[in-house]
């Protein structure tokens, strides 16, 4: 009797216990071109606000200059780099065009509704694109999914945006998403959202770096307190736990800012806001990309990431587990010189190989084990004899991390 009576309550204790274990959402916001420099010298009181329960992060995007991932510092493919967790190379949208989305590489927003379909995924943008084309809803190259709650196309409503030389309708579009995502995180809760905000870098492009410019980012702040508020608020009256990430998808040129597409430091220098605290070695002693984003978002919302698409991006979380960083992989002489940067020397590490590259064309690429190291060895050297080719895929597996380098052999003259 006794028996049975602690077998109840230990039962109780366990539903207590899942009963109060709370339920996790994220949102990402992307405001558009905005240098870490321009939003470290205006007036962002709800950006800091945020910041200062979590984390400021200076961060970076374009991929490596002169090297396979190099990646224009232009509007839409810095949204799919954040989307993706890869480069240009990868996921193949160069421009604004968006002419051919290799959607091979999925979405943070496919996995996620691939393991909760039951979950809610909502996007509220300035642009149409972003959900027809970046996403990709509704398309049988991504699975025919659709988003649940969806606020945009306002660019194309003329009537109730009219447009006007200086392209003012887009703030008040602006306006009218970041309402819509306020009142829908307030109602509805989605699980997973995207926020996009346009004005900043119509002003960019239009007076380069100016009154007008900065007025728009102060502008784009009050609309981040808008969505925060409503954050808080379910937080406060729901018990949820929220991940909140705001970024922007591009610096502008050095000379006045009006332009941006480039490689220079300025272009590729961004910025990462986050409401989390407790980062990880990763994020606290090295600056993150716009691609360290997906994964983060992956870790926080327990989204487990297949090993296919884990081995192919180019993030690693600021959450969680880091053993390694900064990998490094140089061909001579039939020779790898693969390294990487111990975070967790005691931990061990993974490395494998491929000579193919099927999953650009949605195949599966096949991997040989070369070796496990200690993380804290930093190094390996391999030898190709038995792998003749021109193309090389290199990763490196550890707890919680994963890192890959593509190494496309120079004929010798």
């Amino acid at each position: 009797m006794k028996r049975i009576t602690w077998i109840f309550i230990l039962s109780l204790l366990a539903v207590e216990g899942m009963s109060q274990k709370k339920n996790r959402k994220a949102i990402f916001i992307i405001v558009d071109g905005i240098s870490a420099d321009v939003i470290e010298q205006q007036p962002v009181p709800n950006l800091k606000a945020i910041a200062a329960k979590g984390r400021y992060l200076r961060a970076w995007l374009g991929g490596e200059p002169g090297n396979y991932s190099q990646t224009p510092t232009i509007s839409a493919v810095g949204y799919n780099s954040l989307l993706t967790g890869t480069w240009a190379n990868k996921h193949n949208v160069w421009d604004n065009d968006i002419a051919a989305p290799n959607y091979h590489y999925p979405t943070i927003f496919k996995l996620f509704k691939e393991q909760y379909p039951q979950k809610k995924i909502a996007v509220f943008s300035s642009w149409l694109d972003n959900r027809t084309k970046l996403i990709g809803e509704g398309l049988q190259a991504t699975g025919s999914f659709k988003m649940d709650y969806v606020a945009d196309g306002y660019e194309l409503d003329t009537v109730n945006f009219p447009h006007d030389r200086n392209r003012d309708f887009m703030e008040r579009i602006d306006a009218k998403v970041a309402q819509e995502a306020a009142a829908s995180i307030s109602s509805k809760a989605p699980d997973l959202s995207w926020v996009y905000l346009e004005y900043t870098d119509d002003m960019g492009h239009m007076y380069g770096d100016s009154e007008q410019y900065h007025r728009a980012v102060k502008l784009m702040d009050e609309k981040i307190g808008l969505i925060w508020n409503a954050v808080k608020e379910r937080e406060k009256k729901f018990g949820e736990e929220w991940l909140i990430f705001i970024t922007t998808d591009h610096g502008r040129k050095a000379e006045d800012g009006k332009g941006h597409g480039g490689q220079s430091f300025r272009e590729r220098n961004i910025w990462i806001v986050t409401n989390r605290p407790n980062v990880n070695a990763y994020a606290n002693h090295y600056i993150p990309a716009i691609t360290d984003i997906f994964p983060s978002i992956a870790h926080f919302m327990d989204i487990k990431i297949p090993v296919k698409v884990s081995r192919e991006l180019d993030g690693q979380s600021l959450f969680g587990p880091a053993v390694i960083t900064r990998m490094q992989a140089h061909y001579f002489q039939q020779k790898l010189d693969i390294s990487w940067t111990p975070l967790n020397g005691k931990e061990m590490v993974k490395l494998y190989l491929s000579t193919s590259n099927q999953v650009k064309t949605g195949g599966n690429d096949e991997y040989v084990l070369l070796g496990t190291y200690h993380a804290g060895k930093g190094s390996a050297i391999v030898d190709l004899a038995k792998y003749p080719s021109g193309f090389y895929k290199v990763v490196l597996e550890s707890a919680g991390t994963t890192l890959n380098r593509w190494v496309l052999v120079q004929k010798e003259n």
